[in-house]
């Protein structure tokens, strides 16, 4: 059997499998909610095993990013995911009376998840759990590149979850593209534009809906009136988290000329704080996931006028934290998504150039604002567009399941986490039911000036 025709052959399982109506329990999909709480909860330890092989990760950054996230997603979907399930009412009009109106969710189906390799954990299961709150069944994913982690996943999933409703395919492009070029029901997949472009193309020949979580230069501007030291202490927690390996970490930093020495000061004092006078040698920091992406950084370095950092460690695949003040705007540092430990600052006359530098780039996953200025928070609000914003913190809205997580623009599309996630893998069937107790004869022929006077008062 060739590989196409095992792939098909899954998918025809899990459709039969859905089909069964087995899914669509609330008591299943709670109870399978549970197991994998259960799979993460039992297994922490040989998770951030695996994390710590691909990614040099710490058990606390493993823990907060990935196991304690999920936990937090799944306990949160548990509790809210009855409410979810419920038809949910609209308001009906005059013309229709006696009647209700609905919408009622329903599965999609059957959905591929495709994950990424920064977070390799959450970033198959999270979208996981909305699917499977949904009541969908799924192939998942992993990234190849996380080699230890996608293991792992392929060995836990069968032991905790219903192999009936999902599975773990492992491999790299030749899998994927044999996944893509099957009709599923949703596909959602988290990674680069240039992959992201050719999952909607393949996509687009089944008319199959999709959720792009892609990436792109997020911006973090720091305004004159602020905290200063706070401000230092929460871009390096999240531009250095995962040697700056998240999709959503500051890619650059805009800040006002003057500004520019008391920044790189706290910024220098807060680096040391959190990991040492010799980073690359910190438990707590992080490695570059492989030689390749290694060698990309190190050629964004090249001719740069490197303000501090630059280290490199060749046999851990590590890059010290690294600064590079104003960077040319054509050079590939400001050109491409850096998904690393290089931080451009960019000095800018005002706040208004700042939002102007925003505004000529493709729309970020995220936008970070660091001030006490309310009319510049709101003035950035109303002229800038951004997936997801932050003001005065980095990263902190992945924290709320409350908050829908997603791009726009060249950032993605679509949203998940919470309901948001539920309702991305469900679909809201518009539903209005009538009574039999009352039939207007006006609006059924043969018509006449009266039936029409009426029409256009009820409509």
């Amino acid at each position: 059997m060739s590989m196409q025709e095992h792939y098909s052959a899954l998918l025809e399982s899990l459709n039969t499998t859905f089909r069964s109506g087995k899914t669509r329990a609330l008591s299943w999909r709670k109870a399978q909610l549970n197991a994998l709480a259960a799979l993460v909860e039992e297994n922490q330890q040989q998770i951030a095993e695996a994390l710590e092989k691909d990614l040099g990760k710490c058990q606390a950054e493993s823990y907060t990013s990935e196991i304690g996230f999920l936990l937090g997603d799944i306990r949160h979907t548990l509790k809210h995911l009855s409410g979810w399930s419920k038809p949910r009412k609209v308001s009906t009009p005059v013309v229709a009376w006696p009647g209700k109106s609905f919408r009622y969710p329903e599965p999609l189906g059957t959905v591929l998840i495709i994950g990424a390799w920064n977070y390799p954990f959450q970033l198959v299961l999270a979208p996981y759990i909305a699917a499977l709150a949904a009541g969908n069944c799924a192939v998942l994913k992993p990234s190849e590149l996380a080699a230890n982690t996608s293991a792992m996943l392929a060995e836990l999933i069968p032991k905790y979850l219903d192999g009936d409703a999902v599975c773990v395919v492992e491999g790299a492009k030749e899998e994927t593209t044999a996944l893509l070029a099957l009709q599923w029901d949703h596909i959602f997949y988290t990674g680069g534009e240039a992959v992201g472009k050719v999952v909607m193309s393949a996509a687009a020949k089944h008319l199959t809906p999709v959720t792009l979580e892609l990436g792109g230069k997020s911006p973090c501007l720091v305004d004159s009136r602020t905290h200063l030291a706070v401000s230092a202490r929460r871009i390096v927690w999240g531009k250095w988290m995962n040697a700056g390996q998240t999709c959503i970490a500051p890619d650059y930093v805009l800040v006002e000329k003057g500004l520019l020495p008391a920044f790189m000061e706290a910024i220098t004092e807060e680096l040391r704080k959190q990991y040492g006078d010799n980073p690359l040698q910190s438990d707590d920091y992080g490695n570059i996931i492989n030689p390749r992406h290694l060698a990309r950084l190190k050629s964004y370095l090249e001719g740069q006028d490197i303000a501090l950092g630059g280290e490199v460690d060749d046999i851990a695949n590590a890059m010290a934290p690294t600064i590079v003040v104003d960077p040319a705007k054509d050079s590939a540092l400001m050109q491409e998504e850096i998904f690393g430990p290089i931080l451009p600052v960019i000095t800018v006359d005002s706040m208004d150039d700042a939002i102007a530098f925003i505004n000529d780039r493709p729309k970020p996953l995220a936008l970070y604002l660091f001030t006490d200025d309310k009319h510049l928070e709101d003035r950035v609000l109303s002229s800038t567009s951004a997936g997801n914003v932050c003001i005065n913190d980095t990263m902190m809205f992945m924290a709320n399941p409350e908050l829908p997580f997603g791009g726009v623009g060249n950032s993605g599309m679509g949203s998940y986490h919470g309901q948001a996630g539920f309702d991305t893998f469900s679909h809201l069937k518009t539903v209005m039911r009538r009574s039999f107790l009352f039939d207007a004869a006006f609006r059924y022929a043969p018509f006449s000036d009266l039936k029409l006077k009426i029409l256009k008062k009820f409509l």
